[in-house]
């Protein structure tokens, strides 16, 4: 049985990114303990090197994953996204016309993993997140789903300045805009009516970009990942191609007090 590989962007002899595919879990999670594909062991298995996490993407967010090659250069890393000082941008399709830009500040509660967790996760505060996003292309398409004749999208950049979970994906359900093919998030009814026209059967959000400075060159390093394909198909589905994706992550470092 051959051996399943991942697309590598960037390797060296200290770090090494890779574009995830979506439906793929980053490491083994107790929210999936039966699922065994996980992009660490895959990676590891591929260049026969132990690997370390700095960061994850949901299960069902396709795009640049970073890991480290060493306990130290993890160390860094973790903390470069800890610090919020990683810029990062995101593509979404997401439903209605969005404003042409804006800010979303809106903090966001932790999510327990297990059932002992969930009264202790509860008595803490919300945490403050703050995500800049940016309209890229609109559409209208002609069916009807509740009680609108038609039916809008829009195509956003995201830049989240936090590191959040689900932070991009609860923040546009906040501003009334949520990622097409959020089942959590979403709405059933247009994602399964998206799914149907659209034959597009995942998560519309995927890590295209990301800034940081090298652990120990401490040059900095802009990787960027294309979109999968069938990422591409759907948005060729809606008129839109890779063209709409801005090719740069603005140097905004908004004051988070």
């Amino acid at each position: 049985m051959e051996q399943e590989k991942l697309d590598i962007i960037y390797k060296d002899q200290h770090i090494i990114a890779i574009n995830k595919p979506s439906g793929l879990l980053v490491h083994k999670s107790p929210i999936d303990k039966h699922e065994t594909r996980y992009a660490m062991k895959i990676l590891r298995n591929q260049i026969g090197q132990w690997v370390y996490p700095v960061h994850r993407l949901d299960k069902p967010t396709s795009g640049l994953l970073l890991f480290a090659l060493s306990p130290e250069i993890a160390k860094n890393l973790g903390e470069q996204f800890t610090n919020n000082s990683v810029r990062k941008m995101y593509i979404a399709v997401v439903r209605g016309h969005t404003p042409l830009g804006g800010i979303i500040r809106h903090p966001i509660k932790e999510t327990a993993m297990f059932k002992h967790q969930k009264k202790l996760v509860e008595q803490r505060a919300p945490q403050d997140a703050l995500t800049l996003f940016r309209q890229l292309a609109t559409t209208e398409r002609p069916y009807s789903i509740d009680r609108y004749p038609s039916t809008r999208y829009s195509l956003i950049a995201a830049y989240p300045k936090t590191g959040r979970t689900h932070q991009i994906r609860k923040h546009l359900k906040h501003i009334s805009h949520p990622i097409i093919g959020d089942a959590k998030h979403g709405k059933g009814n247009l994602n399964r009516a998206f799914s149907e026209h659209h034959d597009s059967h995942r998560l519309l959000l995927a890590s295209v970009a990301l800034t940081f400075l090298h652990p120990v060159t401490n040059k900095c390093i802009h990787l960027k990942a294309p979109l999968q394909d069938d990422f591409k198909k759907t948005l060729n589905s809606l008129g839109w191609d890779e063209h709409y994706i801005p090719n740069w992550v603005p140097n905004i470092t908004p004051n988070l007090k």
